[in-house]
């Protein structure tokens, strides 16, 4: 491809904020493939950059690129590229294993011990161009609009939250309705969860959720959301609780809402360090708890796939707001008010 610039959200400097500049278009290597970016959207990742808290300093480096979520197409490959062509409909895998190490070699890449992640790690997705290594193209079909295709990878979080053991007949929590939140109560609705509770502090995203499948909504700021959970599971707690919102004070809750011998499943990230009693919380209780990393390579892109291609999961009422990619800041700015779901940008404009 002609070499040129384009235009990006850049993070410029180790402060508070982005920058809407010229880059260079990517010039891929042997293994990449070129796409033009039809849609992105804003993960908790990207605020957590934009915002430049103490995780985002000790990780990114500016400048950098932001965004990883993405839906594009394919203009240009690598010489040694054989399973994508130009043309080709993408979104991409975000973890870059380096296929090497014990863990890549036992079929577990994205938990690899030299692990990149696109957007984190190295340029992204909230641009005109982006580069994306053969082993994270994923091909979509074409039946999935590009404000759709892009929320595969933060949807395949929810999936391997959910889905990490049996949900089928069970009853379950959601703790945190985030936009991941909102995605695994979508998941737990369609593959067969009962009783399905939502707790978070956000009326608005409360509302989402009982539009994503939700049968109990509960505020922890306005009632004692474990014993409402008790109460409603007649004594007995919840089967399974995906904790998603990387709140301290949730995740004592949300242990305390599993039934015996039932499932934690902890998906959200915390700023600091937990202090648990694993003694009464999880051991004498033998809660089985999950740590989740998000997204198998590539077993969970197959499930969203099938889950979206078929309409078990319709994630439109989640997809909240649209905005032109250089309206960026005012997207965050939305995002940090929590008054929106899932919020995509689109570098050519909303059609």
């Amino acid at each position: 491809m002609t070499a040129g610039t384009m235009k990006a959200v850049i993070k410029t400097k180790p402060q508070f904020g982005a920058e809407w500049g010229e880059a260079p278009i990517p010039t891929i290597g042997p293994h990449e493939v070129l796409v033009k970016v039809v849609a992105c959207s804003i993960c908790g990742t990207d605020l957590h950059i934009y915002e430049w808290n103490d995780w985002a300093a000790h990780r990114i480096k500016p400048p950098q690129i932001m965004g990883h979520e993405v839906a594009g197409e394919v203009v240009e490959v690598g010489h040694e590229v054989s399973s994508i062509k130009v043309g080709d409909y993408v979104s991409a895998e975000t973890h870059i294993p380096c296929g090497l190490c014990f863990q890549c070699k036992t079929g577990k890449p994205e938990i690899c011990r030299n692990l990149k992640i696109l957007g984190v790690d190295t340029n992204g997705s909230f641009a005109e161009y982006m580069s994306i290594p053969e082993v994270d193209a994923w091909k979509n079909s074409r039946s999935l609009p590009p404000e759709v295709a892009t929320i595969q990878e933060p949807l395949g979080n929810a999936i391997d939250t959910v889905l990490s053991e049996e949900i089928a007949g069970k009853t379950c929590a959601v703790i945190g309705c985030g936009p991941v939140g909102l995605f695994a109560v979508a998941v737990a609705r369609a593959c067969g969860a009962t009783t399905l509770i939502a707790t978070d502090v956000n009326e608005y995203r409360l509302a989402l959720a009982k539009k994503m499948g939700a049968t109990h909504l509960f505020n922890p700021t306005k009632t004692d959301v474990v014993k409402e959970v008790l109460e409603l599971t007649h004594g007995d707690g919840v089967d399974v609780m995906c904790e998603m919102s990387g709140n301290s004070k949730a995740l004592h809750q949300g242990l305390a809402m599993v039934t015996p011998g039932g499932r934690a499943s902890l998906l959200g990230l915390y700023n600091d360090k937990q202090t648990l009693d694993l003694n009464t919380e999880v051991i004498m209780r033998g809660i089985h708890v999950l740590g989740i990393t998000g997204r198998t390579m590539f077993g969970t892109w197959y499930k969203a796939a099938r889950l979206l291609e078929s309409g078990l999961v319709d994630p439109r009422p989640l997809i909240t707001h649209r905005f032109p990619l250089k309206d960026y800041a005012q997207a965050m700015d939305l995002m940090i008010s929590g008054n929106s779901g899932k919020v995509v940008l689109l570098p050519d404009g909303p059609s």
